[in-house]
């Protein structure tokens, strides 16, 4: 990963080429964001530039033998830790133990999430965190003077997952690291990092991804028309792996929407037996599908919402979607469009939360027929 790959986000590449060029790289650094904005990429471009002997025009040069094993995230002096489940079975404790489908991994895509991580491992349903006893492992690694490097690189995966045990071992090392050490603390939820942590780091903030940026490069690696860039562009709302999810959504998009028209009906002419039976059948379908309904619905409630302010130029529903909302958007108004996204957001966390699909999707149907009513 070269800062010339990540998607947009040229103030935040632009400020730690500066870091780095006027030596001004904390020995722990968070970057911290919303999934999709690009935190890992950035982190792990900012440990290949930082490494690099050659740098180029504001990026590594990716021929050096530094760049060359970053080319196989196999350099000496770069390290991961990340959230793992124990796996007794195939003796599988440590992040070590996982770092070979964690390499794979991060070279086939490096915009990911803890659900493509624990799908790609086949632990869809297990709860990831960086256990205790890794703290062991990162000192043992950092004991040891750089291999080949000026600087050793400690790339730490989401570390508002790092047990308290292993959090507070490491509180020493990271406010007073050997020379020429850094951490990089890669984020989405910097409130659940234990404060004595954040206390130690310095902190920058990733914003979401402009959707210019996004509509750019879909066009540019997947030869996408404007217009449909655009349209998917507009739909991730600032994420990128979300950008990639609705690409990939291909024919499932007819029928998300047939989903999100059945459950509108439904709801208003509070038919509730057969409300019951939508739920079980999109239960049915699988957790990341039912993630990918809750989405489009949340879409679909914000485009209804502006197609009420009768400005074209602001709507972004393709014609299906159109001939449905020229009916539907009046009941999408001020006075229930909060908490209708809400309710929509509470179910998506419940079911990445893994709480029962059928129980999630039944009480946001009961919600939203209530919600469609009020005047």
């Amino acid at each position: 990963m070269f800062f010339k790959d990540i998607v947009g986000q040229q103030p935040v590449k632009e400020h730690l080429r500066k870091m780095v060029d006027e030596n001004r790289l904390p020995h722990a650094l968070l970057l911290h964001g919303n999934e999709g904005t690009g935190v890992f990429p950035l982190g792990l471009a900012l440990a290949r530039y930082l490494d690099c002997t050659h740098r180029v025009d504001g990026d590594a040069c990716g021929v050096c033998p530094s760049c060359l094993k970053f080319n196989k995230l196999a350099h000496p002096d770069l390290h991961f830790v990340f959230p793992i489940y124990k796996d007794s079975k195939r003796k599988k404790e440590r992040c070590d133990d996982y770092i070979s489908e964690w390499r794979q991994m991060v070279l086939e895509n490096s915009y990911f999430n803890m659900e493509m991580w624990l799908k790609y491992i086949k632990a869809e349903n297990s709860q990831a965190i960086i256990y205790a006893q890794e703290s062991d492992e990162v000192l043992r690694k950092l004991s040891f003077k750089t291999y080949e490097a000026d600087h050793k690189v400690m790339l730490i995966w989401l570390p508002e997952k790092m047990h308290s045990v292993c959090a507070n071992k490491l509180l020493k090392i990271l406010e007073e690291p050997a020379p020429q050490t850094h951490f990089i603390l890669l984020s989405e939820n910097p409130e659940e990092i234990l404060g004595t942590i954040l206390s130690r780091s310095q902190s920058l903030q990733i914003p979401e991804i402009s959707q210019k940026c996004i509509a750019e490069k879909l066009e540019a690696d997947y030869k996408l028309s404007a217009d449909d860039a655009q349209y998917i562009a507009h739909i991730a709302n600032g994420n990128y792996i979300q950008a990639l999810n609705n690409l990939q959504m291909g024919e499932s998009a007819s029928e998300l929407l047939e989903y999100f028209v059945k459950l509108m009906r439904l709801a208003y002419m509070r038919e509730i037996k057969e409300l019951k039976k939508w739920s079980e059948e999109l239960a049915a379908t699988g957790r990341e599908y039912q993630k990918m309904f809750l989405d489009y619905a949340l879409y679909m409630m914000r485009e209804n919402f502006m197609a009420n302010f009768r400005e074209p130029s602001i709507v972004y529903m393709n014609s299906p979607e159109r001939t449905f909302s020229s009916r539907f958007c009046q009941f999408i108004h001020e006075r229930n469009i909060d908490d209708l996204t809400l309710e929509l957001t509470k179910a998506a966390n419940d079911v990445e939360s893994n709480v029962n699909s059928k129980i999630v999707l039944f009480d946001l149907a009961l919600k939203i027929a209530t919600l469609l009513k009020r005047k």
